[in-house]
């Protein structure tokens, strides 16, 4: 696999057993993402968008096929090794925030870098926090803040670790307009001035719209990238 090339899956399959039917979910999907790129993988539900999500991230194996991340082949992984190459090489974006209630902004921060590689806050990792505008708002718990804030707690979680690469998976889906456009332009000035690697989910081509290049799925296949 080229060095310049933090993610790259070969002739991907996915196939799930529900009953006597068996539904193929990717149907021989064949990527490569740049280091430093940024790119949305769109499609409608069933597309096979989010199969592809969970298999990048090491959460689900493929019944068929190659998955290289930051040049590691996930086909030679453990589950302890798939376990630690989600802590220290992915960074996770959800919808939906997932953050704990009961622990302020920076304890949600700092639980996941306990599980991480860092034990302390990695060099530079303030400006990230200047650049989300949550530094001033990190002794807060959940409920104290909006929802555009607590989507910029959960990057700054994801990010602590310095991971290779950043999933997203639908990261304005709860949030308004004016939230929605101001997350989608951190995302993109995060790549821009950190050279974080960044692959979004999304349904939504207004969102796309921030990424270098778009990935368009439709019945477990790429038609366009």
């Amino acid at each position: 696999m080229s060095e310049l090339q933090m993610i790259r899956v070969h002739d991907l399959h996915k196939t799930y057993h529900v009953g006597d039917v068996d539904v193929h979910a990717l149907r021989g999907v064949d990527l490569g993402l740049a280091r430093g790129e940024f790119i949305a993988v769109m499609g409608p539900s069933g597309s096979g968008k989010s199969t592809l999500f969970h298999i990048l991230g090491g959460l689900a194996p493929p019944t068929k096929g190659e998955v290289w991340i930051d040049g590691i082949d996930l086909r030679a992984l453990n589950e302890s090794q798939r376990t630690e190459l989600r802590q220290n090489k992915i960074g996770f974006v959800f919808q939906k925030y997932n953050l704990l209630p009961t622990l302020t902004a920076g304890d949600n921060i700092a639980l996941a870098q306990a599980l991480g590689k860092h034990s302390s806050r990695p060099p530079g990792f303030d400006g990230v926090l200047e650049l989300l505008g949550i530094k001033h708002r990190l002794d807060h718990k959940p409920r104290a803040l909006s929802g555009g804030e607590q989507q910029r707690v959960a990057i700054a979680r994801a990010l602590v670790n310095q991971p290779a690469i950043l999933l997203a998976d639908e990261p304005t889906g709860n949030l308004d307009t004016e939230n929605s456009d101001a997350v989608l332009k951190l995302l993109r000035n995060l790549n821009k001035t950190t050279g974080q690697t960044i692959l979004m989910i999304t349904h939504n081509p207004e969102a796309a719209a921030f990424a270098d290049r778009t990935v368009t799925m439709r019945d477990g296949r790429i038609l366009s990238s």
